[in-house]
């Protein structure tokens, strides 16, 4: 018997080494916005105080384009996912991107609000401190879910929607990326606040991907980096908590030009959800790439581009 207590005693010793040692090696305490800016808020990049937040921005192309395309991103992203959209459109149209609260360079709402109808109401606050009427509103995921929302709230203010894999309706995940899973669980969310193994954001970005061998050290770097902007690894949480806000029944109402861009190889939001959106909103457009996941903008730039492009007449 007292051979077994022992051996029980150092099993319980070694796993609580074992557990110390693996904290320490992925502690990765909060970085500031200003040393992480000299990497990530080059320029163009600028500061614009909204709603108590300064919004990293990005605004590029010609300044007489009076309906400029607005991109946003999607849950745990950044400004930096449309960098293949706007080189391949800046020639010909003013685009305007920035990182949502929560996310990016731009951290927590000061309220913790991460409702759609504030995510709403700072993207118009956004575009009403810029001066923007009208604009194409373009979004991927949650980013898609506030375009359809600003649609909702602001119609004057958006002549065209673009939907990427964008949320909204009920869905059936075959696959969610593990960080997604671990901030929707209390206890690990907590310990997530202070450590971030880098496997955590690898695994996360190759679980959007519908080719996973796509994902470059480069790209997990930024999205390991952004993560630890100061505050947003509680604010993912926070933001988890609120995922279910804005009312799916709406979205039959929209009555505006749309085009809805869909991976195929989606496995958090699936496919029926894309032709849900285009059997609800009448007339819209919905193409489909097979070999893309949820992200495609990011992961197929070139290829995703040339549908906007036909959408909105651009040669």
């Amino acid at each position: 018997m007292k051979l077994v207590i022992r051996i029980a005693g150092v099993l319980l010793l070694a796993g609580a080494i074992f557990g110390v040692a693996g904290v320490m090696a992925t502690w990765a305490p909060d970085q500031s916005v200003q040393s992480l800016s000299a990497r990530w808020a080059t320029p163009p990049s600028q500061f614009m105080e909204v709603d108590g937040m300064q919004v990293h921005l990005r605004d590029e192309g010609p300044r007489e384009d009076s309906v400029p395309i607005v991109l946003l991103h999607g849950t745990s992203a950044s400004l930096h996912t449309w960098d293949g959209w706007v080189q391949s459109l800046t020639g010909q149209r003013r685009v305007i991107r920035f990182d949502l609260p929560a996310f990016g360079l731009t951290g927590p709402h000061p309220a913790n609000d991460y409702s759609i109808a504030a995510y709403v109401h700072l993207v118009n606050g956004v575009l009403d401190k810029m001066g923007i009427s009208s604009c194409v509103l373009a979004g991927n995921s949650l980013g898609g879910q506030i375009a359809w929302g600003m649609a909702l709230a602001h119609p004057q203010k958006v002549s065209r929607l673009v939907l990427v894999d964008a949320a909204g309706y009920p869905m059936q995940s075959s696959s969610v990326p593990i960080g997604f899973r671990i901030a929707r669980t209390p206890g690990l969310r907590v310990l997530m606040e202070h450590t971030l193994p880098r496997g955590v954001v690898d695994s996360s970005v190759r679980n959007v991907y519908g080719d996973p061998s796509k994902v470059t050290p480069e790209l997990v770097n930024r999205y390991y980096d952004l993560t630890l902007r100061a505050g947003n690894r509680q604010a993912l949480a926070y933001r988890m908590d609120q995922r279910a806000s804005g009312d799916e029944n709406n979205i039959k109402s929209l009555k505006l030009p749309t085009l809805i861009l869909w991976g195929a190889k989606d496995r958090l939001i699936p496919l029926e959800n894309a032709q849900r959106f285009a059997t609800d909103i009448q007339g819209s457009r919905l193409v489909v790439f097979e070999s893309l996941g949820h992200v495609p903008q990011e992961e197929d730039a070139q290829e995703t581009v040339k549908a906007l492009k036909v959408f909105l007449g651009l040669p």
